[in-house]
């Protein structure tokens, strides 16, 4: 049963990459990105936003996992827990946090923990060798720099991977950009996500490359409304995102041979896109909703989509704490939730 929600969750990355487990990558372009979790949403905002959010300017510090040039002075002092309950025992737990130097400038701290549970493990003639454990983990140093009305940032991430005590070892960086306009709510946000290599691979097996990912972004709330939307356009460094499981027949043809299927334009667009959405009733309560068109086509059934791809979520202000709840759909089978709590934990001297 284990085995079938980590295949349901492959959709976000959530599997390795590697041995046989590669066969099972959807949305990671056709299992050929190793660290696919490096794609996951740190926090509950994030993920109510359709999963990506290059242009996202708000006071939560596990959006530098989103944009190293999200960091700002709201963040200054402000820790960040996020822990995300996906499907059977699989769990995801966040933890950043942003100071600002004099300097040198801001700089972001996070560590995020991705654990699969306990498989149990057999010989060739099934008996059984015990227990192991598959876990990963990245951690990510962020800097910021504001010029103007523009804001860049850069980020390191170490990314490890462990399975049965075998580990695999990448390097990533993320570099990004953010524009604020000076009199309105609205937002500008470009992206280079985990630009790097594997450094060290799985026993026996080669170097794959990182899940790459270029996105330009743009939030705007109007005036007098109290609504802010958010499009973003992801994958922007490859055209052809459409995967075709090479297992799956395709429809037969009036003389009963196989025929390959076609790929859609407007579908493949579109699966570039994700859209969010912000009610705003005031600073200490808001909604949320997105949509990823990816996520939605590559997790539906055969029969059926369910909610893949839509995702809902709410923020509550109460005294000094913010906390963040997104209920993110998979597909019919399966869901996720995503809890993260903040805190400014030491005030800027004024």
């Amino acid at each position: 049963m284990k085995q079938r929600y980590a295949r349901w969750l492959t959709g976000f990355g959530l599997m390795m990459g590697v041995g046989s487990w590669q066969t099972a990558l959807a949305q990671q372009l056709g299992g050929r990105a190793a660290f696919p979790f490096l794609e996951l949403p740190a926090g509950a905002q994030q993920a109510a936003l359709g999963g990506m959010a290059p242009a996202a300017r708000a006071d939560d510090p596990t959006l530098l996992f989103a944009n190293p040039a999200a960091l700002h002075e709201g963040m200054d002092g402000r820790l960040a827990l996020s822990y995300v309950d996906y499907v059977s025992d699989i769990r995801q737990s966040t933890a950043a946090y942003v100071f600002n130097t004099a300097k040198a400038g801001r700089f972001g701290v996070g560590l995020t923990y991705v654990s699969y549970g306990d498989f149990e493990s057999f010989d060739a003639a099934g008996n059984s060798l015990g227990s192991f454990s598959v876990n990963e983990f990245a951690l990510s140093v962020a800097d910021s720099y504001t010029k103007g009305r523009v804001t860049f940032g850069g980020a390191a991430k170490l990314a490890v991977s462990s399975i049965a005590g075998s580990r695999a070892v990448g390097l990533a960086a993320d570099v990004g950009a953010l524009y604020k306009h000076p009199a309105q709510d609205f937002t500008v946000g470009l992206v280079v996500r985990n630009a790097g290599a594997q450094l060290t691979p799985y026993p026996g097996t080669r170097r794959g490359p990182l899940p790459l990912d270029v996105q330009l972004g743009a939030a705007i709330k109007p005036e007098h409304m109290p609504v802010r939307v958010s499009l973003t356009a992801h994958h922007l460094q490859r055209w052809d995102i459409e995967y075709f499981d090479p297992n799956q027949r395709g429809p037969l043809d009036e003389a009963g041979n196989e025929t390959t299927p076609k790929r859609s334009f407007g579908d493949n667009l579109a699966r570039h896109f994700t859209v969010g959405a912000e009610l705003l009733l005031g600073q200490n309560l808001s909604f949320r909703a997105g949509y990823n068109h990816l996520a939605r086509r590559e997790l539906r059934l055969d029969n059926v989509s369910g909610g893949a791809g839509l995702s809902l979520g709410v923020m509550l202000k109460i005294s000094q704490f913010q906390l963040d709840y997104t209920y993110a759909t998979l597909q019919a089978a399966g869901s996720s939730n995503y809890f993260t709590l903040s805190k400014t934990l030491f005030k800027k001297k004024e």
